[in-house]
């Protein structure tokens, strides 16, 4: 599904939802600019999948029509399929790298970055002989993340673990420079 195609799904169960919303109103609840709605809105219409109302004060009502609705169900029949395919493929990478973990004798992981990467690794671990030796993510320091407390980066020193696993998708050139910086050994962190 390319990013186009996920833009006009969002647009549409926003539509489904409140067919009177302003362009403006749709651009912050999607996160995209107005221009962007205005083209999408003056797509969808001009294809068919949505109905034009004017109502009072110069706003617009949409309403989802037969076509739109068939065209709505494609669109999430295919965003969930490549759903299912990116968590097949992140439970793989993540399992292979457990294994690989095991394979050199390692116990206790620990994760940088609280996400739902970190989520997803973490119901991974339980598939294994690994176990979580805690969190680590300054941003959500004091959290809760299954149990553990989330911890700052200057607590990395301070916890018994073999290895670090970045589970953050961002800015990891730049942890693992403070990592290694810290004394971190690069064969003692792990990224995806």
């Amino acid at each position: 599904m390319d990013k186009q195609d996920l833009h006009m799904l969002r647009l549409m169960g926003e539509l489904s939802r409140d067919g009177d919303s302003s362009q403006r109103e749709l651009s912050q609840r999607l996160n995209i600019s107005v221009g962007l709605v205005n083209t999408f809105l003056k797509r969808l219409v001009g294809k068919g999948y949505f109905k034009v109302k004017t109502l009072p004060r110069n706003r617009l009502k949409y309403f989802l029509t037969p076509e739109g609705l068939f065209r709505k169900t494609r669109l999430t029949t295919e965003y969930l399929r490549y759903s299912i395919n990116f968590y097949r493929d992140i439970k793989q990478l993540l399992l292979s790298k457990f294994n690989e973990m095991e394979g050199h004798h390692m116990r206790r992981v620990l994760f940088i970055g609280a996400g739902e990467v970190a989520e997803l690794a973490y119901l991974y671990l339980q598939l294994t002989r690994l176990e979580l030796a805690g969190m680590i993510d300054d941003e959500k320091k004091g959290n809760r993340f299954f149990g553990y407390v989330i911890k700052g980066a200057e607590s990395v020193s301070d916890m018994e673990w073999d290895m670090i696993l970045l589970t953050r998708l961002d800015n990891t050139e730049e942890i693992i420079q403070k990592l290694t910086q810290a004394g971190v050994g690069p064969d003692r962190i792990a990224t995806l």
